[in-house]
């Protein structure tokens, strides 16, 4: 196993892979910005490096520094957690160059599950289902309308090397998609550097499931099941939970086996996950891939009894996906996650500053994954997730009840957060049902906006 590893993240990830390495016996060093010098991971790392003030550009997205880092510290391996480095195939290829373990896939598929339009069509070529559109980028607006008539109308405008909804238009005639085509190029080139747009047919009402999975150096692939995250906001997750009621056994092996060959055939190697749409026939449509571990990784660990961290690490260092999962990957029960951010409940604007009290949830099938603590202080220069409740029960039923008491005793005083939104979320008796989608938090905010106005009337 690894001597010595570097985390180069911040916040509940970065705490959530300290504890897999300490668990393994794996020494830890943490880097760190000025503004999060008294962070949790920082505290209880056992070596830590400043790596340059706050702005994420001179920090924990300055290359040169977490490599200057890694080797000061003489580590092993570095693991990037989720968002910033993670699935930056640049970064992995510096790794390499630096003889440091970069604990994810390698450069050359990352890049290509980067790329939308690539991901679509090594899917394709698996028998991945996808959604109808363009065989590729689109250079022009005639070239545009021609593909829209073959597709039909709605369609959506993607940025070929885009995530979480920049560079994405919703277009529902020819009138529109001009100027819609001009405004997703503009924000894709702004974003990501490249504002090329492909097209797909845009299904009115999806719901979102994702699947997760494990392979290793040795060409094993294997499936750990479906995770639903309809519930979220401008394409951010809110709530997530596994497994999907919509999702039945046969789909859910028959696409599992599917995966893990198109996955095989192109080298996929550590953790990652595969995100679909599903339409109002439950068939799946694949979107796109995470070729990192996933913010809702813990509501898989609760259903498989599988810590996705330490097999990323064991992975990594060479082991086998046999001696990694049991010989029999079985669902227990169900499990339900919700992102407590650092925000105002109703207008989503984000609360930075100093936490004056802090207490979290505990008991059977309760678990909280933070960084924060009381007096401690949440900068306003990085992302406003605070922490993650999870709850696992035998049904959902019994992990609605469970996360209804976990809100309720869930107090953080000194900002605002968005556990309050989330109790009204289990409240609505739509959820309880499961009949909720991707608009559902669009009908749920409008809903409240409504029965505001008829009180204050």
């Amino acid at each position: 196993m690894f001597r010595k590893v570097l985390i180069a993240n911040r916040g509940e990830i970065a705490l959530r892979i300290l504890n897999a390495c300490r668990e393994l016996g794996i020494r830890t060093v943490a880097v760190y910005s000025e503004a999060d010098r008294n962070s949790l991971h920082v505290r209880f790392a056992d070596e830590a490096i400043c790596i340059g003030p706050p702005r994420l550009a001179d920090s924990y997205l300055n290359v040169p520094a977490v490599i200057s880092a890694a080797e000061i510290a003489d580590v092993d391996a570095i693991h990037p957690g989720y968002g910033l480095l993670s699935e930056n195939a640049n970064f992995a290829e510096v790794c390499r160059a630096s003889n440091i373990k970069f604990i994810g896939p390698p450069p050359e598929v990352t890049r290509l599950m980067g790329e939308k339009e690539k991901a679509r069509q090594a899917m394709k070529k698996a028998k991945v289902p996808i959604l109808p559109g363009s065989d590729g980028v689109i250079g022009t607006t005639e070239e545009a309308q021609d593909w829209a008539k073959k597709v039909g109308y709605p369609v959506i405008l993607k940025a070929k090397a885009g995530g979480g909804g920049r560079g994405m238009r919703i277009v529902r005639n020819a009138e529109e998609l001009p100027n819609l085509f001009h405004a997703a190029t503009a924000e894709a080139a702004n974003a990501f550097g490249n504002g090329e747009l492909y097209m797909e047919k845009f299904i009115e009402q999806p719901r979102h499931i994702e699947f997760q999975v494990l392979a290793d150096e040795h060409g094993n692939v294997a499936s750990l099941f479906e995770r639903e995250c309809s519930i979220q906001r401008r394409h951010q997750k809110l709530i997530e939970e596994a497994p999907s009621l919509q999702v039945t056994p046969r789909l859910r092996e028959e696409l599992g086996r599917t995966l893990c060959r198109c996955l095989t055939d192109i080298g996929y190697q550590n953790a990652g996950t595969v995100e679909f749409l599903m339409d109002e026939d439950r068939q799946l449509y694949f979107i796109e891939m995470n070729t990192r571990i996933q913010v809702e990784h813990p509501i898989t660990e609760a259903i498989t009894g599988v810590d996705l961290v330490k097999a990323q690490l064991r992975i990594a260092d060479g082991e086998r996906l046999d001696a990694i999962l049991p010989r029999k990957l079985e669902i227990r029960g169900h499990a339900i996650e919700c992102r407590i951010n650092a925000e105002h409940p109703e207008k989503f604007t984000p609360s930075a500053g100093k936490i004056t009290a802090f207490n979290v949830p505990g008991g059977n099938g309760v678990r909280v994954d933070t960084a924060q603590y009381a007096e401690g202080v949440v900068p306003p220069y990085y992302d406003s997730l605070i922490a993650k409740l999870i709850v696992h029960g035998v049904d959902r039923a019994e992990a609605i009840a469970k996360m209804e008491r976990a809100l309720s005793q869930f107090v953080v005083q000194g900002i605002e957060t968005s556990v309050s939104m989330h109790q009204g979320i289990f409240a609505d008796p739509g959820f309880r049902a499961g009949e909720f989608d991707t608009k559902f938090m669009e009908r749920f905010l409008a809903e409240k906006a409504e029965s505001a106005k008829t009180t204050d009337s």
